[in-house]
């Protein structure tokens, strides 16, 4: 059995609102283990960015963590102290953000930004860190390396902007590699350099990475499994290759069918879409949170909040479409 290094376990997250407090994430339970890269997909709002941050504490206040388990390698990083739990951050975990133009300091070199990560888990001195984010930006494809850690961020590309991200994130040989969105804005080629880096890292150093992108064409293209969340609640989950051929979920389908297709143009020129919005945390239908967008709607559905329901050895989905004969259908 692969060891799983990242367990969420009923994860719950609330923001106050009108006096109460709304549940963002609500019962969110996955894996990651050891070495691979997953891919966490699903429409902005529904709560991909905001597991991210839970992982590392980091939920902007006025929201907190309600319950819920978020195990590295056994350790419970939600009843670690803070001290130690800052030595996860950028240490055991590092997270990659999708606007490295907001996440780098512009008043500071890259490689001071660098040197900076690592000393803070490395006792090393100046010049060995220096050298160590040589390094780095070389492991990364930045070209005369040693070079450009005297740039600004505003002297790099977008794309040398973020592998100077994914360097920062590597300066303390993490295990795992959290990446919200990391090719936003960044154009097709640069974007499959991006994802193509991701792969040889997660496959050179062992790293286990999990992706977070609305984009399931990047997922197709880098990912072993994948998660399918739907306003704070995971929809379905499978192999990137059961999905692609298989998707259960009507939600999972809309998002496949929503995705160009070459050679295959759509009627009158129109992408399909999936009809209606995200629904407000703060006024989520009864039951199944996608009923009133779907287009397979059961009687069950508004009243009922569906169970994992496995339909393959891998691929289980929350849906009542998929319930054994029997058991309610």
């Amino acid at each position: 059995m692969i060891r799983a290094l990242l367990s969420i376990r009923d994860l719950r997250v609330t923001f106050p609102l009108s006096g109460r407090r709304v549940a963002v994430i609500d019962g969110l339970s996955f894996d990651v283990a050891c070495g691979e890269m997953v891919g966490l997909v699903g429409e902005s709002g529904c709560g991909k960015s905001l597991t991210a941050l839970s992982v590392l504490r980091l939920v902007p206040e006025p929201g907190r963590i309600e319950s819920g388990e978020i195990r590295l390698g056994g350790q419970d990083l939600l009843r670690l102290p803070e001290a130690d739990l800052r030595r996860v951050r950028g240490g055991r975990v590092g997270l990659i953000f999708q606007e490295p133009m907001v996440a780098l300091n512009p008043v500071f070199t890259i490689g001071f930004q660098i040197v900076e990560a690592i000393r803070v888990h490395r006792r090393v001195s100046r010049r060995a860190a220096w050298d160590r984010a040589a390094e780095l930006l070389d492991l990364v494809a930045i070209p005369e390396a040693r070079q450009r850690l005297r740039d600004y961020p505003h002297q790099l590309s977008g794309g040398q902007r973020q592998r100077a991200m994914i360097a920062m994130a590597l300066a303390a040989e993490p295990e795992l590699l959290i990446a919200d969105e990391p090719t936003t804005a960044l154009d097709v080629t640069v974007q499959a350099q991006i994802l193509e880096l991701l792969e040889r890292l997660r496959r050179d150093l062992g790293l286990a990475v999990l992706l977070i992108t609305h984009d399931l064409a990047v997922v197709a293209e880098s990912c072993e499994r994948v998660l399918v969340m739907y306003a704070g609640r995971l929809v379905e989950e499978a192999s990137v290759s059961d999905l692609f051929a298989a998707a259960a979920h009507p939600y999972t389908r809309g998002l496949l069918a929503a995705v160009p297709k070459l050679g295959h143009p759509a009627p009158r020129g129109e992408l399909p879409t999936i009809s209606g919005q995200v629904p407000d945390p703060s006024r989520l239908p009864g039951g199944c949170a996608f009923h009133p967008r779907c287009p397979e709607v059961l009687t069950q559905c508004p009243g009922q909040v569906p169970p994992a329901f496995a339909i393959g050895e891998a691929h289980r989905v929350w849906c009542f479409l998929h319930e054994p004969p029997g058991q309610g259908r």
